[in-house]
């Protein structure tokens, strides 16, 4: 009986050391770069955080039963924290709430591949560590904090949370000045209050704090749902804004734009920019077409790139949600034409995306993939007909945007097998995963296939405007490029700071009726074709090769024009990157900044 007594205490210790060490290694994520042999930004700075949010959790709750239901998100999110720490350097934010939020399960499945059953399984076990850990919490008060210290402590958060509202209240920056708050009441109409010394004042970095866990998702997710209120009150705060855009001369001439953007689709596949692969047969045989050699974008993200590609948005704004301005869809309406957006990607919603935003501004708007990006879903062909239909709209001056999918993964799910060329492909492998090594061949070759069906369908497109024999003409820019295991490379598809995923292609092609009505405009895009360009340039571009103008309009940054002038091409890497004075690291051809990045505001 004394042996066995002895041994009872042994089960509580195991219970207790349990529960703490899970709780270690949830807040370990942020940390996981260190064993990657990266760096972590501010690790002291995130520690010290994550230290103080654990004693400020505990002290508040008491005990862990009480609050280990609100670590649920954070138990759940530790897969993707590794998956996205180990494959793309980054820790779980707002904007990847958002890109969940605006992918459904179909595209999550094909995503995954044949993985998805170990993504379920890692949700189960985390779910089921969860549960063991409150079950111990529940059945022991070992880890409660009873003793006077937790009094102490919360006396203390307590004083801080005052200072910072006041901080707050009265704009205190150290400083001795005071600051006037005003009261309505008719008693006391204003109250001078002193500003905090430099001692008593402390800040919080937000976005540093997003990062910790198991809090930090808190954060995150209370960014995530003030970037949908934002983007629902710029569609409100905008409605007003006006270009004031006017058709320069012959409002009468018939005219049509076509705006294609293309989707994670990079330069040098394209056999247009010397690929030894022929994968643009069809363009190639076109007169009238101009390949733009040096255009950057500045994120490789469709949600963040997109709204920089159709509006003023400056490159180093993207990361912010929304912009205060209309697109360029807006100026065409101002200046008379009527407007499509077409899409083949999806639709979420009225303004639940940074691009649907924009789209709505067309006249008419088409979003017609409804299979997600399954197999089954629809291959860009789709958009021909309603360009087709637009284009025999009796309006007499249009503008359309066809949005594709263009070579987004899974890129044998992005054309029909009469394209598949160059083998073997990933046409007969079921759920391929992009982040395995090994498929890559059948990876490089499907993405050349998919290259190749966008040659076809921009030559439709052309063909649809040849035949109204109008003046007429067509722009192409995909949104970001792709990293597809280049020589030694480890890495595949986007969101890795790479050249392949910032310098994309971007074409155009006018009629003959365009080249006889604006032979100076030809004559400009053809002298600044090999121009450093960005997906800044776009928006004013468009518009001039229209010939709208507009009171604030920019033509030393349309390449149409013989004023454009050179302007610095940030990139997202590292923070705002000048990509102009930065180096190609590696066969990932890394893009490392010679100066120190500007900051990102976000």
């Amino acid at each position: 009986m004394r042996h066995s007594a002895m041994r009872l205490p042994v089960v509580p210790r195991i219970s207790k050391l349990f529960v703490l060490s899970s709780y270690l290694l949830v807040s370990a994520t942020p940390f996981v770069p260190l064993l990657l042999g990266r760096d972590v930004t501010g690790w002291t700075q995130l520690l010290g955080m994550q230290v103080i949010a654990w004693m400020m959790l505990w002290a508040v709750f008491k005990r862990p039963a009480c609050f280990h239901p609100l670590l649920l998100p954070a138990f759940i999110a530790i897969p993707l924290d590794l998956y996205l720490q180990a494959y793309y350097g980054q820790t779980l934010s707002a904007h990847h709430f958002a890109i969940i939020a605006e992918t459904n399960p179909g595209e999550a499945m094909e995503f995954l591949g044949h993985r998805a059953w170990l993504a379920g399984l890692l949700v189960l076990i985390a779910l089921a560590w969860w549960g063991g850990c409150w079950l111990l919490c529940l059945r022991s008060a070992d880890l409660d904090w009873t003793d006077r210290s937790r009094q102490v402590l919360l006396t203390v958060f307590g004083l801080a949370g005052v200072l910072v509202l006041y901080g707050s209240l009265t704009g205190s920056s150290g400083q001795d000045a005071r600051r006037v708050v005003r009261f309505d009441s008719s008693l006391v109409s204003s109250w001078e209050l002193p500003a905090l010394p430099s001692w008593a004042t402390f800040s919080i970095n937000a976005e540093r704090f997003g990062r910790t866990r198991p809090l930090g998702l808190g954060v995150a997710a209370y960014e995530f749902w003030k970037e949908r209120k934002h983007l629902a009150a710029l569609s409100d705060s905008s409605r007003t804004f006006r270009f004031g855009a006017v058709q320069d001369e012959d409002s009468d001439t018939s005219r049509t734009v076509v705006m294609v953007i293309g989707e994670s689709s990079r330069y040098d596949r394209w056999s247009l920019n010397g690929y030894e692969r022929e994968t643009n047969p069809l363009l190639k045989t076109e007169p009238n077409l101009v390949s733009l050699s040096d255009v950057v974008t500045a994120v490789s993200a469709t949600r963040l790139s997109v709204p920089v590609l159709v509006s003023r948005k400056p490159a180093r704004s993207s990361l912010k949600a929304g912009f205060s301005e209309k697109s360029f869809l807006s100026a065409f309406r101002e200046a008379g034409y009527k407007t499509w957006w077409v899409s083949n990607q999806m639709s979420f919603g009225e303004f639940d995306t940074p691009v649907s935003v924009f789209a709505k501004e067309a006249h008419v708007v088409q979003f017609l993939n409804f299979g997600s990006y399954k197999k089954r879903s629809s291959y860009d062909e789709v958009l021909l007909n309603p360009l087709h239909a637009a284009l025999r709209d009796p309006a007499p001056k249009k503008l359309i945007v066809l949005h594709t999918l263009g070579n987004h993964w899974n890129y044998s799910h992005r054309h029909p097998q009469a394209f598949d060329k160059w083998q073997p492909s990933l046409f007969d492998v079921e759920n391929p995963v992009h982040t395995d090594p090994a498929m890559k061949t059948r990876l490089n070759n499907s993405y050349d296939n998919s290259i190749l069906y966008t040659d076809w369908f921009l030559a439709n497109v052309i063909g649809e405007l040849k035949d109204t024999r109008q003046v007429a003409g067509m722009m192409y820019i995909a949104d970001h490029g792709q990293t597809l295991y280049d020589g030694s490379c480890k890495l595949a598809f986007h969101g890795h700071n790479t050249q392949h995923e910032f310098h994309v292609p971007a074409l155009v092609w006018y009629s003959d009726a365009y080249r006889r009505k604006h032979p100076e405009k030809v004559a400009g895009l053809l002298r600044n074709r090999h121009a450093k360009l960005a997906t800044e340039n776009v928006f004013h571009s468009l518009l001039d090769m229209a010939d709208i103008r507009y009171p604030t309009e920019r033509l030393e940054w349309s390449f149409f024009s013989p004023q454009l002038q050179r302007h610095k091409r940030y990139v997202d890497s590292y923070g705002w990157t000048d990509y102009d004075n930065a180096t190609f690291k590696g066969d990932c051809r890394e893009v490392i900044g010679r100066d120190k990045p500007l900051t990102q505001e976000k």
